[in-house]
């Protein structure tokens, strides 16, 4: 599956709905979906994002899912039923996550508390320290546990996936995204 940039671009401003189950133990929060995500409805669907790789490596997922032309009944039910959730700090599309606004990103970071007061996950994963300072007003945030948490969840702030992140391998990520599982209470499958 393929589109057009025209295609692409016409999907700036769609929104992607949240996957989460009821029992959602880890919830993941990417910044924003990027244009491929919004044409596929599926979250982390561009070609090339180590996010499913990530946790497939991680341990979390037995097989790496293939978003790139939409998620599978059966992937999404398998996220879910691992206790995986994934949403969006702000649920616009853009074509570059710099695109959002200051403003987006604080609103974003209110409107996912209130999604995690309604979730109750043991764990939230915010994928990206940069939108985790703009959202939160944490400054100086690093990777890695927070010494706060959010709507009652233990706070991890994860690297993002994209490969504008290029520093990170699918091996640092998985590492990072095994943490905030464990944290969670979500089971290692190679551990079966």
């Amino acid at each position: 599956m393929g589109f057009t940039r025209e295609e692409l671009l016409d999907r700036i401003g769609a929104t992607v709905p949240d996957l989460i189950g009821s029992d959602c133990r880890l919830l993941i929060a990417g910044i924003n979906p990027g244009l491929w995500t919004a044409a596929t409805g599926a979250h982390f669907a561009r070609p090339g994002n180590r996010f499913y790789p990530a946790l497939h490596a991680a341990g979390i997922t037995d097989h790496v899912i293939d978003a790139s032309a939409g998620m599978s009944d059966d992937d999404a039910a398998a996220l879910t039923d691992a206790g995986i959730g994934i949403t969006n700090v702000v649920a616009r599309a853009t074509a570059k996550a710099s695109d959002l606004t200051r403003d987006e990103l604080l609103r974003g970071g209110r409107e996912l508390e209130a999604t995690v007061l309604r979730v109750r996950p043991r764990v939230l994963a915010i994928l990206g320290v940069t939108a985790y300072r703009a959202a939160f007003g944490r400054r100086t945030a690093v990777v890695g546990r927070q010494p706060e948490s959010i709507g009652g969840a233990e706070l991890w702030v994860l690297p993002n996936p994209s490969g504008l992140n290029a520093h990170e391998t699918v091996e640092t990520l998985a590492a990072a995204y095994r943490r905030a599982a464990d944290a969670a209470g979500v089971r290692d499958l190679r551990r079966r």
